[in-house]
């Protein structure tokens, strides 16, 4: 079978015939004969026809030669970025001592009959720590004792059994309650098994007016809550808290412990408050877990490379792959030949992006992490005859190893929350482990075909950020794994948020994988801090002076439909609601949706006649009946007024939320 041609030029002769004879009539307007017969005609027909056979012979480059052209153009293939994800490691029981799993340990997702496991690894060592309660601080709001917050020390009452009033009476906003832990437990989950009457009446025990946090360098950072079964303390059960990183010890109340606290802050909308303050008559803490990065990779020891030749430029290639980008991912080392491990003969190699500041003696090697080629350096021959070397060389017959480097990446990591459940490393007392967000920021490795799209922007942009197309390119540049980016430009009268002249937005929307059902939660398209650093300080060195820069998430607009659809007779009634609220989140999906299914366009308002279209394709929907569009807030989930079409600002997306249909059968 013949390989494909590449089209790097789809003009042919009577193409470049045209263009010749519309620039000689701008260059030259007093030429008027255009005929066949006239001379300057046929050295154009001349000229066109050579130029035809260029272009024929040009198409006929292999990808080989395409890539060589691009390098030296300084246009390399992006390697493989890894997805990553936090998972939470449970133990079979509390433990006495700390439980620690080393950097490396693999997790993976069950292995089906049509699918490989996908595995992660670890990327740093977690400590789970043990720890019990040692206090019970009691710490009003300041307004509710005159101003002063005064702390008081419960513990000795809880000790003996009587139940303690844990917030003021009545309770208010900023009452506290405080636990003192016996050592700081950063990135562990705690339990704690609260004993409580049914006292705090006046909240809705699934939505408590509570927010539990734990004391770190950076002051009150609030817990994540796995789970609440006291209601509110309300009623006896235990709360599974994500203590965070950072989480330390400090002296409170004359106490020095790990401080974990439950403040009292504003209902929601339309929710309850307490009228009575929940007492606490008994409580306990201990660890049972740890949470912790992962990354999609797995790690290749010791792989011998060959031997050196003992001349500069040598080229080797890894036998695994792809190698994952970020840090850099190979330790390459070189030895006399019969070296081992135990003799102190082998040599460390810095990887480096180039050898342009190399010296003679320095021992560096560049990778080409999409090819997973590793090369030392070149001698150059100067001006006056010397040859230069940029990089040490290895000398004759030394083994070359990759002590280490990590292989993997790609969409394949991106894998929905819980997926990521089975411990392939063995470690004592870890029951199961679990990833409790979707895996993020696996992309693969850019293909010849892409790269071939890119090249003439990256000439283009050379590092500076002009045009918005520049600021979108150099950001895809620092964070390749987003799903979408757009800037908008400065004086945009569209964007109430421009920031005025001088000012440029970028919007990014981080990858996201739906839950079961095919649905996206409203936290999964929020990027979170690093992503936002990271690109604000490559585009911050890459623009103009005086541009005042900002980088953050689009303006996300919620829109519910409301629907009455008609089923074919022997319908179900329930699949068609299914099929039709999965079809219309799939539509207004901000990543996948839209008219061309790549993602809701920025700024598109949603009109109810494209609605009526999406639901009449729904299997078993014989009429749409009625569709109304409501604009919604995905965080409170308060809905605005009905309507046929939805504005959304130039910088704005739209987020399905909530979608009703009644089916009439």
């Amino acid at each position: 079978m013949a390989l494909p041609a590449p089209n790097l030029d789809d003009r042919r002769f009577q193409q470049f015939v045209d263009d010749a004879k519309r620039y000689v009539q701008r260059r030259c307007p007093e030429w008027t004969d255009h005929n066949v017969s006239d001379p300057g005609v046929t050295l154009i027909e001349a000229v066109a026809h050579m130029l035809d056979q260029v272009s024929y012979r040009f198409n006929r480059v292999p990808d080989r030669n395409y890539l060589a052209f691009l390098d030296l153009l300084g246009v390399t293939l992006y390697p493989a970025a890894a997805a990553r994800a936090e998972v939470t490691f449970r133990l079979s029981a509390p433990r006495p001592q700390p439980v620690v799993l080393a950097a490396g340990t693999e997790v993976a997702t069950r292995r089906t009959e049509v699918e490989d496991a996908v595995v992660f690894a670890t990327a740093e060592e977690l400590r789970i720590v043990p720890c019990d309660l040692d206090a019970l601080l009691v710490q009003p709001a300041p307004e509710a004792d005159g101003g002063a917050g005064r702390l008081s020390d419960r513990t000795t009452e809880m000790l003996d059994g009587k139940d303690v009033p844990v917030f003021s009476a009545p309770p208010r906003e900023g009452d506290a309650l405080m636990l003192g832990l016996t050592a700081p437990v950063p990135h562990c989950l705690v339990a704690l098994r609260l004993d409580s009457r049914v006292d705090g009446v006046g909240v809705d025990p699934r939505q408590p007016p509570l927010r539990w946090e734990a004391w770190t360098a950076d002051g009150w950072t609030a817990c994540e809550v796995e789970e609440d079964t006291t209601g509110g303390l309300n009623r006896p059960g235990e709360v599974l808290l994500h203590v965070p990183g950072g989480h330390a010890a400090s002296r409170i109340g004359r106490r020095e412990a790990g401080w974990l606290r439950c403040r009292v802050v504003p209902a929601e909308p339309g929710q309850p408050f307490y009228s009575v303050s929940p007492t606490v008559r008994s409580a306990s803490a201990f660890t049972i877990g740890g949470t912790t990065l992962a990354e999609h990779a797995e790690t290749v020891r010791e792989e011998v490379l060959g031997s050196s030749s003992g001349v500069p430029g040598q080229r080797f290639s890894l036998a695994h792959g792809p190698v994952v980008a970020g840090e850099p991912p190979v330790l390459v080392q070189t030895a006399r030949a019969g070296a081992d491990d135990g003799d102190g003969g082998w040599q460390d190699w810095a990887v480096v992006p180039d050898f342009a500041g190399s010296g003679p003696e320095d021992r560096h090697v560049t990778l080409d992490a999409a090819t997973g080629e590793v090369s030392f350096g070149p001698a150059v021959r100067q001006s006056d005859g010397a040859l230069r070397a940029f990089g040490a060389v290895p000398p004759r017959d030394a083994v070359v190893r990759a002590a280490r480097y990590r292989i993997g990446g790609g969409r394949r990591g991106n894998v929905a929350r819980g997926a990521i459940n089975v411990l392939r490393s063995s470690v004592p007392f870890v029951a199961e482990v679990v990833n409790r967000e979707a895996a993020s920021g696996g992309v693969d490795a850019e293909t010849v075909d892409e790269a071939k799209l890119r090249a003439p922007i990256t000439l283009r942009t050379q590092e500076r950020a002009v045009t918005q197309r520049d600021y979108e390119e150099l950001a895809r540049r620092a964070a390749p794994g987003v799903a979408r980016l757009r800037c908008l430009a400065a004086d945009d009268p569209d964007d109430a948020h421009s920031g005025g002249p001088g000012a440029v937005r970028v919007l990014v929307v981080p990858q996201a994988v739906p839950d079961e059902g095919g649905r996206l939660r409203f936290e999964q398209l929020v990027p979170d801090d690093e992503l936002l650093a990271a690109i604000s300080r490559h585009l911050d060195e890459r623009r103009p002076i005086g541009t005042r820069l900002a980088v953050g998430p689009p303006f996300y607009q919620g829109v519910t439909v409301v629907a009455v659809v008609h089923a074919f007779a022997g319908a179900s009634g329930e699949r068609v609601r299914t099929a039709a609220q999965a079809a219309l989140h799939g539509y207004l999906d901000p990543l996948t949706g839209g008219p061309d299914g790549t993602g809701w366009p920025f700024g598109r308002p949603v009109h109810a006649g494209e609605v009526y279209a999406v639901l009449q394709r729904v299997p078993g929907v014989e009429l749409v009946d009625e569709v109304q569009l409501h604009p919604a807030d995905p965080l409170t989930g308060l809905r605005g007024e009905a309507t046929d079409r939805v504005q959304l600002a130039a910088g704005a997306l739209v987020f399905p939320f909530d979608h009703r249909v009644r089916v009439i059968a």
